[in-house]
């Protein structure tokens, strides 16, 4: 089966003016203005099969947004291969344009000033959709997503959840085989976080739509892929399951402990390193080698109630990554 997405050896270079601070800094700039390169992504690969979801993660300014504007061909890259359903993005052709989307958290294509129905029909004729696939489309889209009562209200009057589900519907109205999604869920409540990942959720598996997904949320992350896609600097440092990124690279357990009496429980610190402190609870984590030991230990030595010993939650793991406290093999 031929790869959805192929990317090979991408390079994407920008080259900014430095400004100096200060008004005759600013005139410097002006008359001499002094040019630096900089490398936000440096010859990344990977490829990704139709139909699948793969979670895009890293820090701030590591080249997610990048990679996906690349993909969807809104910026030309520096040199390396890229592959989209078959065409290279950069060449905006037609018939691949009808089959992708990127939605981004905080940019609207919905008109402030005018319902969404009339974006929803702008788009219809813009990628030519029949009056049939049109209903069909729009119908199951505001019924998953429950927005059939906002389609006639003025966009600027919708709270942030029922614009960005709408958003959703805009770029979707198509039936996109192909879907970037950008921060989808910045900005909402809890309960429109988890609104939002069912729908992706749904739509991938009902419709057979590659999705690629960027987010800081591990919610989102965890509970939508199984594959991620680390980059970091403008590098992907990690390809692979959630469950290998957490089996390979977490080094430590959790312990927690909850106690039947307030004994001395700062005795604890010579077993492991003390996350948490609140009697009845104790959590502490130790080394994964010696966590039967450190457990066994504690069951002799202190009034224990109950004692669970759990993996590290992998938004830790990740995090530990991002600091440098894990190293992780780059991908050649």
């Amino acid at each position: 089966m031929e790869k959805a997405i192929i990317v090979d050896h991408l390079i994407k270079n920008f080259e900014v003016t430095e400004k100096k601070p200060g008004i005759i800094g600013g005139f410097s700039s002006l008359i001499s203005p002094k040019k630096k390169t900089v490398r936000a992504l440096r010859e990344i690969s990977f490829s990704i099969e139709p139909g699948e979801l793969v979670g895009f993660i890293g820090p701030n300014g590591a080249g997610k947004t990048t990679t996906l504007k690349v993909l969807s061909g809104l910026l030309y890259p520096t040199s390396g291969f890229t592959q989209v359903l078959g065409f290279d993005p950069w060449e905006r052709n037609p018939k691949l344009l009808k089959d992708i989307s990127l939605v981004m958290g905080q940019k609207n294509q919905l008109w402030w000033d005018l319902p969404a129905i009339e974006t929803l029909e702008l788009n219809k004729a813009i990628y030519e959709i029949s009056d049939r696939e049109y209903k069909d489309s729009l119908d199951e889209l505001v019924n998953m997503l429950g927005v059939k009562k906002l389609l006639n209200i003025q966009v600027r009057r919708l709270s942030l959840g029922q614009r960005m589900r709408l958003e959703l519907v805009a770029a979707l109205i198509h039936r996109p085989k192909v879907l970037f999604l950008d921060e989808p869920t910045i900005g909402l409540d809890v309960v429109g976080q988890a609104k939002m990942r069912d729908f992706i959720f749904d739509y991938n598996k009902r419709n057979g739509a590659t999705v690629i997904l960027t987010s800081h949320n591990m919610d989102d992350v965890m509970n939508l892929a199984k594959r991620v896609i680390v980059i970091d600097k403008g590098k992907i440092i990690f390809d692979g399951e959630i469950r290998e990124l957490a089996s390979r690279y977490a080094k430590e357990k959790i312990i927690k402990i909850y106690l039947n009496k307030e004994d001395d429980i700062k005795k604890l610190e010579k077993i492991g390193k003390v996350k948490k402190l609140d009697f009845p609870l104790a959590v502490l984590c130790v080394p994964r080698a010696t966590a039967s030991a450190a457990a066994a230990e504690i069951l002799h030595h202190f009034p224990v109630a109950d004692l669970n010993i759990e993996e590290e939650p992998i938004e830790e793991i990740i995090r530990k990554v991002f600091s440098g406290e894990v190293k992780i093999d780059k991908k050649k």
